[in-house]
């Protein structure tokens, strides 16, 4: 019952296509490049040299990490063939005939758009919202059904409320990345890639233990 929901629902967003042809194009770009988005994000608050952006950075790619683990294990346990490989579908997107079960993508997403949410960052809506429309381009384009981008948005989601939580209440995650940073910055300072001006990380007050907001 819950598969022929999840096909009929990919056949109707997947048709939508044909219905709506004049947003392929950007489908497309949402498919294949706008994932892209969040790691330029990423640079960008870590080349802010603020230590708080840092921690984010930090805390968003052990999250993605852990999320990328799981689904590599449930893609295995579960294994689901592509949209495209059983059923005759409209697939705008090239892709390999892989396992579909869960979507990396819209893990990825929802991953770091749920970390800038939970620190508080300018324009999270919109990064929640990119990750919304990076998942429906994913069955629009073909390559995955429905149930595919829920699992991938709730594992990811779920991985970043965890990380995010676990980090914040125990000192020794915060005290180590911090002193990943510290040491990161000693050789940004030797390569000259830090402004001298900018204040060293300091040890003496753990994010996990005073709950260091990133600055918007």
């Amino acid at each position: 019952m819950l598969i022929n929901v999840d096909f009929a629902l990919f056949h109707w967003i997947n048709e939508l296509a044909n219905h709506l042809a004049f947003l392929n194009g950007t489908m497309r770009f949402l498919a294949q490049y706008a994932p892209y988005l969040f790691g330029v994000a990423l640079l960008v608050y870590w080349f802010t040299f603020k230590t708080p952006h840092r921690m984010m950075v930090l805390e968003a790619v052990i999250t993605v990490c852990i999320g990328f683990i799981i689904s590599w294990g449930l893609g295995h346990l579960f294994y689901r063939d592509r949209p495209f490989v059983g059923h005759t579908v409209i697939q705008l997107i090239h892709h390999d005939p892989n396992a579909s079960f869960p979507s990396n993508h819209a893990l990825g997403a929802f991953a770091l758009a749920a970390i800038l949410w939970l620190h508080h960052q300018k324009y999270r809506v919109l990064w929640m919202v990119l990750a919304v429309l990076i998942a429906i381009s994913r069955v629009w384009t073909g390559v995955h059904y429905p149930s595919d981008i829920l699992a991938g948005a709730l594992i990811g989601a779920g991985c970043a409320v965890g990380v995010h939580k676990f980090i914040r209440s125990r000192k020794l995650p915060g005290i180590f990345m911090q002193a990943a940073i510290i040491f990161y910055e000693q050789w940004e300072q030797k390569l000259g890639l830090k402004p001298v001006a900018q204040t060293k990380t300091k040890m003496d007050k753990p994010t996990s233990s005073v709950q260091i907001k990133s600055r918007r």
